[in-house]
């Protein structure tokens, strides 16, 4: 999910979109609520975005592919907005450098709150004349931004929370007490899948993003995947025994790579006389035991699994088991093998809880499309040289994810909410 993928919508309800596009909107503003306009000014590093571009952007989308190619009675709310909030789609223009987007202080907080509410309202105006596009169309493309946004509202998160670890105060991003249940509360034990040949993709009448079509028949050699996400106490045995200092666990680019730093543990883990702690986005909390360690880049995955003489599943390894698990109304037809295991209830923390590291890199599927036009620089052109995770997380917006989804992410990248799920080949 570098922030924005894009997709395909059917069967959508004009009624229930214009309502969930409301909804999403007004939950992006709550995520902001605790935040100082000084907070949503700072960007921590080149791959996080300040928050106040986050706002901007999210609403550009809804301009620059709905509002302005479409809608003839739509004022432009202001020109510059194009060139300064356009992330990477060269089909549209010229963009704004990615690294220096803190540097934008102006327009101020004030001016893109009142750009959302510009844009928010032609969106929802009934009155307002769409010209060159199909009813059913455009609320397709308000879908796409909506599933958009959702992927924006987890990065906001993500963002503030790599920026408040800057600081030496390590504020909340979060205000109250407001924690998401992660706890791994069984033993872990494994789970078989027979070999046999099995379709993955997605295969339903909603929405999904274009690089999760189409669907396809694959062949699996037997495999068993971890019951459960790895716990931090489980990591912690790696970092203590010096996972961190023997190069026979790591890949050759993430040796080189830890090299250059002073990592010794996963991000946003500290160890203040003899206990270790982790910044959360509740701030800074001792580390619990038995909640599934996060923040770990794939090169922090693969190493630990090759530590516990593992491996990390392939995507296609993953998406099996989760759909096994799952009953999911958009699982068009079961594997054509049925698994050894009727997994139900036995595989735990498959959505929802963190992203999964899978060892597959991110390529097209069989017969893959991508979109027309401007929107087919959602996925197609990032499909080299990153790696697949899958399952959302807990920051994940409700209704977002789907066992057929495919984040992807650079190998490096240890601030999104990442875990690890273990696998092995079968007996």
């Amino acid at each position: 999910m570098t922030e924005s993928q894009a997709g395909v919508a059917a069967g959508s309800q004009p009624q229930d979109t214009i309502s969930r596009f409301a909804q999403t909107r007004s939950r992006t503003l709550d995520l902001c609520a605790y935040l100082s306009p000084e907070d949503m000014q700072v960007q921590s590093m080149e791959d996080a975005s300040p928050t106040k571009w986050h706002l901007a952007h999210t609403t550009w989308f809804f301009e620059a592919f709905i509002l302005k190619p479409y809608a003839s009675d739509y004022s432009e709310f202001e020109r510059d907005f194009q060139y300064l909030f356009n992330s990477y789609y060269n089909g549209i223009g010229p963009q704004f450098e990615r690294a220096n987007r803190g540097l934008l202080t102006r327009p101020s907080i004030d001016r893109i709150l009142a750009y959302r509410n510009h844009v928010d309202e032609a969106i929802q105006d009934s009155r307002s004349h769409f010209d060159g596009i199909a009813l059913h169309e455009m609320h397709s493309l308000i879908e796409l931004g909506i599933q958009h946004e959702q992927q924006h509202q987890e990065l906001i998160l993500t963002d503030i929370k790599h920026a408040f670890f800057q600081n030496p105060q390590l504020p909340r991003v979060l205000a109250g007490e407001k924690a998401w249940s992660l706890q791994a509360d069984c033993p872990l034990h494994w789970v078989n899948f027979d070999a046999g040949i099995y379709s993955i993709g997605y295969a339903g009448n909603g929405f999904c993003f274009d690089n999760e079509r189409p669907r396809h028949r694959i062949f699996l050699e037997p495999f068993r995947l971890a019951s459960r996400l790895t716990t931090n106490e489980e990591y912690l045995s790696f970092v203590e025994s010096g996972g961190y200092a023997h190069p026979e666990f790591w890949l050759s680019e993430g040796w080189r790579i830890l090299q250059l730093g002073s990592r010794s543990a996963p991000l946003y883990w500290r160890k203040l006389d003899d206990q270790w702690f982790q910044f959360t986005l509740q701030g800074v909390k001792p580390l619990d035991p038995s909640a599934p360690v996060m923040h770990v880049n794939y090169y922090e995955a693969d190493a630990f699994a090759r530590w516990c003489a593992k491996r990390l599943p392939t995507e296609q390894e993953w998406e099996v088991a989760a759909a096994c698990g799952t009953a999911h109304p958009n699982l068009k037809d079961p594997p054509l093998w049925a698994p050894a295991a009727t997994v139900g209830g036995d595989l735990r923390q498959m959505l929802n809880s963190l992203w999964q590291w899978t060892s597959s890199s991110y390529s097209p599927y069989p017969g893959y499309l991508p979109l027309p036009g401007a929107a087919g620089e959602y996925n197609g052109k990032f499909m080299v040289n990153q790696y697949v995770l899958r399952g959302g997380s807990f920051a994940t917006p409700s209704g977002h994810i789907r066992h057929t989804y495919r984040n992807f992410f650079y190998p490096g990248a240890s601030w999104q909410f990442s875990g690890i799920r273990l696998a092995d080949s079968g007996p």
